[in-house]
């Protein structure tokens, strides 16, 4: 039986929904860290172009790995 209704609703953090949560959590302390969450790659994939600057993304099938959008902050060399 099936009504329609997605069990999970994808929803990232784009501009403006990153604007709306800066606004509601103003006030919050310690700051805010923004962080979208995907089953893999291929589902990021879709959204690529639409997630915002300054936020993280973690993909389910790679769990020790973090995508920080705006490399200024961990650019550096890798230790081998």
């Amino acid at each position: 039986m099936s009504f329609g209704t997605p069990l999970l609703e994808l929803t990232h953090v784009d501009a403006k929904r990153r604007n709306e949560l800066t606004a509601l959590f103003a006030d919050a302390k310690p700051s805010l860290i923004y962080v979208t969450v995907f089953p893999d790659r291929a589902v990021m994939g879709r959204y690529l172009a639409e997630i915002s600057w300054e936020t993280e993304v973690w993909c389910a099938d790679s769990p020790t790995h973090l995508i920080h959008f705006n490399g200024e902050r961990f650019l550096g060399p890798y230790k081998e």
